[in-house]
């Protein structure tokens, strides 16, 4: 009998090497730290961004960071968790600077993104700001925080392997 890589997978064989990803989660909300522990467990390198010493927190086996970092590659993917706080712009600004293949903001998408007009106010291209993904996410009908978290995971995951996430195989 022979099975397909993800049957033995299911099944306990080794898991095929992913590469590197990296996983930016912009301020640390309920659902940044959800992402930040479900991400790790799905392989990414996790990074938080929080420009607010106060809310880093002191848990030494994550990176934190107060920027976004400048040398992000085409792997990595960002994730803004907050679109009220003040230093939105800038630092979507910079995410889109770097080289990072996704950049996504949390938000209702029945509401205009207050990210579009923090961009411009910045000069920042529209075509720069239409790289931004809003809403984010697999539309599961997420309440909590953690299952905003997987829908956004597994929106991420779709999205890397070329896939339009549901039921649709």
């Amino acid at each position: 009998m022979t099975t397909d890589d993800s049957c033995a997978v299911a099944h306990g064989a080794p898991v095929p090497d992913a590469g590197t990803r990296t996983l930016v989660v912009v301020f640390a909300t309920a659902v940044g730290e959800h992402l930040l522990r479900y991400g790790a467990d799905l392989g990414y390198r996790t990074v938080l961004v929080e420009p607010e010493p106060a809310r880093r927190g002191g848990e030494p086996a994550r990176s934190v960071a107060a920027t976004v970092p400048a040398d992000l590659g085409v792997d990595t993917d960002i994730v803004v968790t907050d679109h009220h706080r003040p230093e939105l712009g800038l630092v979507l600004r910079a995410a889109l600077v770097s080289k990072t293949r996704w950049v996504g903001v949390m938000g209702n998408p029945r509401h205009p993104g207050p990210h579009i007009p923090a961009l411009r106010a910045l000069g920042v291209e529209e075509a720069e700001i239409d790289r931004v993904h809003r809403p984010i996410g697999l539309n599961i009908g997420s309440r909590t925080p953690a299952e905003i978290a997987i829908a956004t995971l597994a929106g991420l995951i779709a999205d890397r392997n070329g896939k339009p996430g549901g039921f649709e195989f």
